[in-house]
């Protein structure tokens, strides 16, 4: 994996070199390069009002994207790890201003002032928050916007005609599965299949908690749900997973303060009758004339911030014995769908990171060395598109989305066994052997050692037909990486 991302490197390096006298070419190789340090860009995406916002806020652990539909949900906001909070507004092509950050009616926002969402380019937002350490998170505006104009920013972010995509990764919030979206997927998946885009797509059934209308059983419906959005998506290979989450239940979970536990206790021990009344609809639960222990002010504040489901949830966690807000706020995150999410992002994006970064870096580079070319820049980039063509990783990365649009004739254990193998779960070794975690080194050769011979004598069979021979044959440099890397 690092010679993937050092070979990059060596790439970028060689193009700066070509391009010393053209100073243009040389600050666009130079951004490339840094784009190889950056922290990994994962983009969220969605349709309007699908919880992008609030879904950032979950995973940060912070609330530090504006949730309320002002100027700043129309612009394209890039979140970065930095000592201090920031708001920098790229303008007018060539202008940056500073943005105030203010509260309005208990949320954040931004303050634009006399500038408008149409003349602002993009918003670097710079917080220190340690979730944003490894990962730079890119919030768009929605892909069915009203304005064609909003919609078109997203897309020109992910997805440009002229140019490598902004983004190594995207997070896809789904209410529904509509044929926009289905649309602005395949627009993914065409650039991915002529390796200008993002390699790592992951779908999010969004606001999970309402497709139940709120019930005690709502995830369960999003589960369900997520099922049926996975098994149409797998049939083209638009998404490499996809999971529900509550996201508004997340954040409230990841950020729950001492005196709404308090509140919510203090529900818990309300008589269940009165309760189940007043719960029949948020307007009903925050009215004042309700015979609850918890004032109608505060009540408002918990169906904000965690809704019904949330709230049901967190009364039935209590009154089984849940005593102390850290103890909830697990139960809640984990109910919530957050920590599965944050799991299939580590293994689909975490652990490929390097490779995810080089891809990206190695396609910007190709259509720098294409706009501007030289008599030592063609050598260069035939270079990179034979890196972009032979780097085992990509090989990987691309087969775990084709399996998903193509059937890899195999019986369904071997199938299982390949996913595994290529990384389609994980990247440690165990995970791709299909060993026990506590596997010793020992063990976790000879499990290498046999799947390098298994796939090599699966990939020669004179039956299969030329995808699925293809697909063995990565199979077994996948499991040569391994045993090499175990071997070191």
């Amino acid at each position: 994996m690092s010679a993937t991302i050092d070979r990059a490197r060596s790439l970028v390096a060689a193009a700066r070199a070509e391009y010393a006298a053209d100073p243009t070419a040389r600050q666009a190789v130079q951004e490339c390069g840094e784009r190889l340090d950056e922290p990994l860009r994962i983009a969220l995406a969605g349709s309007l009002k699908a919880g992008k916002s609030t879904l950032l806020n979950a995973l940060v652990g912070q609330d530090i994207a504006p949730t309320d539909a002002t100027e700043c949900t129309r612009v394209v906001t890039w979140y970065r790890r930095g000592l201090a909070p920031s708001v920098t507004a790229r303008y007018d092509g060539d202008k940056a201003a500073e943005i105030p950050v203010v509260r309005r009616n208990g949320r954040l926002s931004f303050d634009f002032g006399e500038l408008t969402a149409d003349r602002v380019d993009r918003l670097d937002v710079e917080w220190p928050a340690r979730a944003l350490a490894r990962n730079t998170i890119v919030d768009t505006p929605g892909t069915s916007s009203l304005s064609r104009d909003v919609s078109e920013r997203t897309l020109a972010m992910l997805t440009p005609d002229d140019a490598a995509s902004g983004a190594d990764a995207v997070v896809y919030l789904l209410r529904t599965l509509s044929a926009a979206d289905t649309t602005f997927l395949g627009r993914i998946n065409d650039a991915v299949g002529g390796e200008s885009g993002p390699l790592g797509v992951i779908g999010v059934v969004s606001r999970a908690d309402e497709i139940g209308a709120g019930r005690m059983d709502a995830l369960l419906s999003a589960k369900d749900v997520a099922a049926r959005f996975a098994g149409e998506l797998e049939k083209t290979g638009l998404c490499q997973a996809v999971v529900p989450v509550a996201g508004l239940l997340a954040l409230g979970a990841r950020t729950l303060r001492q005196s709404e536990f308090a509140a919510l206790v203090a529900l818990a021990d309300a008589p269940p009758e009165d309760l189940s009344l007043a719960m029949l609809s948020a307007d009903r639960f925050v009215r004042p004339d309700m015979p609850l222990p918890v004032d109608a002010e505060t009540r408002a504040g918990l169906a904000d911030r965690f809704g019904l489901f949330g709230i049901r949830l967190a009364v039935t966690l209590i009154r089984m014995g849940t005593r102390d807000s850290p103890a909830l706020a697990r139960e809640l995150v984990e109910r919530s769908g957050l920590d599965e999410l944050r799991q299939v992002l580590d293994a689909q994006f975490g652990d490929r990171a390097d490779q995810l970064k080089a891809h990206s870096a190695l396609v910007s580079l190709d259509r720098i060395l294409h706009d501007h070319p030289t008599p030592g820049a063609q050598q260069i980039a035939d270079e990179v598109r034979r890196t972009l063509a032979d780097a085992h990783g990509f090989r990987e990365l691309r087969l775990i989305g084709r399996m998903r649009a193509r059937e890899v004739r195999l019986p369904d254990d071997q199938r299982a066994a390949l996913a595994l193998v290529i990384g389609a779960q994980g990247m440690d070794a165990a995970t791709r052997l299909g060993c026990d975690p506590d596997a010793s080194e020992s063990e976790l050769r000879d499990a290498a050692l046999a799947a390098v011979r298994t796939w090599r004598a699966r990939s020669t069979h004179p039956l299969l037909d030329r995808f699925t021979a293809s697909a063995c044959e990565v199979a077994v440099r996948s499991a040569e990486g391994i045993l090499a890397g175990l071997s070191r």
